[in-house]
């Protein structure tokens, strides 16, 4: 089995993101929110959206199961407030979760949590706790910033995140490091800001001793890792020369990588440079680049292709990147899986 650990709904349908825009029309004008139920969606609808684009590529590319999330650019924590980003999550969610029973055999649920500039994350505990033991969900998606690129919030590593990650361990749930939309001007929000958010979650632990006090949390950071493989050498030494335990032993119990990097010599470097076992194989399949690459006459996104270009990768070197890491990293995933079978 392969297991595709960054996956979204990007090609929802139409009403959601028009639900979206109501929503934040009614908060600028300080009207009435819509209700939920004013979103309609079939199981059509989503059969068709789906079907047509991720679960046809899953096929054509070879892959079995996706970690399945909400958009991660349009979670947009920074539009509204608390109390829209919690409408907007329940509803992203309870997306997600009928787009696993309607393909139970190609998706895992990963929630959007209800994050808002300056609001405490204990606020999102209740959906998390409701995604994952009501609606079957495996992961989260955490952002690091929920100013949308102005970064107002405190590091990941400060106690303001604390009770977050208590109820994480608690539930025994890994939390994917994933930024959402920018609305800063200077940061491009898949080019630059993306990448520069998974480079800087990276040294923010680094820096700490976040997994001192929780052993057993665990964080994957996308998109390759950002600047980090790149870079590892720099980080080494910046670890070296504060005084910090050495990478492997400070954080690669704890901090995993996915495959999204979208070439051959940038998946050479990660599988080089980090651990098999802290890589994830991941496409994030229709999401920041959906293209083809002229070079090579397939679409960028299609990361199993690398892995499997990479020649000095054994066979069970790829069934850890395409299997066996993601159960150990997602201690519900096992379930999940088990609950296809039967």
């Amino acid at each position: 089995m392969i297991i595709d650990c960054h996956g979204h709904y990007t090609t929802a349908p139409k009403a959601l993101q028009a639900f979206r825009a109501r929503q934040l029309e009614a908060f600028k004008a300080k009207t009435a929110a819509p209700h939920k139920d004013e979103l309609v969606i079939s199981d059509d609808d989503i059969r068709t959206t789906l079907a047509e684009n991720q679960v046809r590529l899953q096929r054509e590319r070879g892959t079995d199961v996706t970690l399945f999330s909400p958009g991660a650019g349009k979670m947009a924590h920074h539009e509204g407030d608390a109390k829209v980003s919690q409408q907007w999550a329940e509803v992203s969610n309870d997306l997600i979760y009928r787009a696993t029973q309607i393909f139970p055999n190609s998706f895992v649920g990963v929630c959007q949590l209800p994050q808002s500039p300056g609001v405490p994350p204990a606020n999102c505990i209740a959906e998390l706790e409701r995604c994952m033991t009501q609606l079957g969900f495996v992961g989260c998606n955490l952002n690091p910033d929920p100013s949308g690129g102005y970064w107002t919030d405190p590091p990941l590593t400060d106690r303001h995140w604390y009770p977050l990650y208590e109820k994480l361990v608690e539930l025994d749930v890994p939390a994917m490091v994933h930024v959402a939309s920018s609305c800063n001007p200077c940061f491009h929000g898949t080019g630059a800001h993306y990448l520069a958010a998974d480079t800087t979650a990276f040294m923010q632990l680094l820096l700490s001793d976040l997994f001192k006090d929780f052993p057993t949390l665990k964080f994957i950071i996308p998109h390759g890792g950002g600047a980090v493989p790149y870079h590892w050498g720099r980080y080494r030494g910046l670890a070296q020369d504060l005084k910090r335990p050495p990478l492997p032993e400070l954080l690669l119990d704890n901090v995993f990588f996915d495959t999204c990097v979208y070439h051959d010599p940038g998946v050479e470097l990660l599988t080089k440079v980090i651990p098999v076992k802290n890589v994830l194989f991941g496409s994030e399949m229709i999401g920041a680049v959906k293209g083809i690459d002229p070079q090579t006459g397939h679409r960028f996104d299609d990361t199993k292709r690398y892995i499997d270009n990479v020649s000095w990768l054994s066979d069970e070197d790829r069934r850890k990147i395409y299997f066996e890491n993601a159960l150990n990293v997602y201690p519900r995933l096992s379930g999940a899986l088990a609950r296809m079978k039967s």
